[in-house]
């Protein structure tokens, strides 16, 4: 800029456009970049192992594999929160559309004053029974109902616009609408069937792709976000699967460990992972593959007994899954990966993986600053080393000529 100006310098909805231009596709390319330019040396070394019978390298290294999920910043959703925030954007639609058209003469009745009270009153209720959630439930069921019918019958058609006047609703609103409508669908089949659950519930009108995901942790039963399945190879976490739906995290180990070998050439010698990933198939896999896993193995115990040194080392290795969880640890209380505020599904997705990205960053700076510190110190070794050579060649020069001296 030259100069002050009173003109915004960029829109404000740009950063959500470079989100979306990125995306997690990006970011994956980034990480396996970091990740090859560390193990490049490694990689080569180990790919030149291979002898003419064998398809592939011997296996090397160690992979662990977890699932955690990103929760969205969204507040905690119950079916009376979901319908009453639907009822008050009806109630704003109903506003708009009643000043949009002239020839509607009387406003329709809403009762948005009695709802609000009789929804605080309730909010109040510190022990509430459950005659008491179906009663709030159903008459804010009704309220929504009726707001719909009334949406309905007011939203002008295109051929209907009145010249000169823009449409009532924006695009925004006319999509919440249908979210709206599909909410209320949702509720309704529970409330009659007296049930909890439903097929893709929504649980925020303002993020419909967000679904609850059951964890069974002591703290958060149900967590509301998307679930990732990652991986970690020397430090680096990369997110293999980010789905919107549960799903059981054991289908996640084959393309992850193919994953690994997609990027190193070879497949790992060891995989650390919970009791989650230890189904037959995976076993089956993995011993196809000749790589050991963590989990313990199935059948009866076997008779003989390991030793010391293989108990130690079989409980080491179990131990050594605990990185992935500390990264996760890094990932929620350092940069707020259990806090998206993103609210598209698109910007979430790239504001998971830029999370990722950026750890895998600052790891990066840890191990090349390590390398070139540790060729810093091999150089000035070496040097001194070179040094003292030198000196103990003149000293014993210096030695032999004065014997020679003392010997005339």
């Amino acid at each position: 800029m030259k100069g002050f100006q009173t003109k915004k310098v960029f829109d404000s909805s740009l950063f959500v456009t470079i989100r979306k231009r990125i995306g997690k596709t990006a970011f994956d390319k980034l990480n396996i970049e970091l990740i090859q330019s560390l193990s490049k040396k490694t990689d080569k070394r180990n790919s030149a192992k291979k002898s003419d019978d064998e398809s592939h390298p011997p296996n090397k290294g160690k992979f662990q594999a977890d699932a955690t999920v990103a929760d969205q910043y969204i507040t905690f959703p119950t079916d009376a929160k979901i319908l009453n925030t639907s009822r008050k954007k009806l109630d704003a639609m109903i506003d708009k559309l009643y000043h949009y058209d002239d020839d509607l003469k009387v406003k329709p009745r809403t009762y948005k004053r009695v709802l609000n009270r009789d929804f605080l009153n309730y909010s109040k209720k510190k022990n509430k029974r459950k005659a008491v959630h179906r009663k709030m439930k159903r008459k804010l069921l009704e309220s929504v109902r009726r707001n719909i019918k009334f949406v309905t019958k007011m939203l002008p058609s295109t051929s209907e616009l009145y010249f000169g006047k823009d449409y009532p609703l924006s695009k925004k609103e006319l999509d919440l609408f249908e979210v709206i409508k599909l909410a209320y669908q949702q509720q309704k089949t529970m409330y009659d069937e007296k049930s909890n659950t439903c097929k893709n519930r929504i649980v925020s009108i303002f993020q419909p792709h967000v679904r609850p995901i059951l964890r069974g942790k002591q703290n958060a039963r149900v967590e509301f976000g998307s679930k990732l399945g990652v991986s970690l190879d020397n430090g680096f976490a990369s997110i293999n699967t980010l789905s919107w739906n549960a799903y059981h995290e054991g289908k996640d180990l084959i393309p992850q460990v193919d994953y690994y070998f997609k990027t190193h050439g070879y497949y790992p010698e060891l995989v650390q992972v919970d009791k989650a990933y230890s189904t037959r198939e995976n076993r089956n896999w993995l011993k196809e593959k000749g790589i050991r896993i963590t989990a313990p193995p199935l059948g009866r115990k076997p008779k003989i007994k390991q030793n010391q040194y293989q108990k130690a080392k079989r409980k080491k290795e179990a131990a050594e899954r605990n990185h992935i969880e500390g990264k996760f640890g890094q990932g929620k209380n350092g940069y707020n990966l259990n806090n998206i505020r993103a609210k598209l599904k698109e910007t979430s997705e790239s504001w998971v993986s830029c999370i990722f990205f950026v750890m895998n960053l600052i790891n990066y700076q840890k191990k090349y600053f390590s390398v070139l510190i540790f060729n810093l110190h091999l150089s000035i070794l070496s040097r001194i080393w070179s040094c003292r050579q030198s000196l103990n060649r003149i000293n014993n020069k210096h030695r032999r000529n004065n014997e020679f001296l003392s010997y005339q």
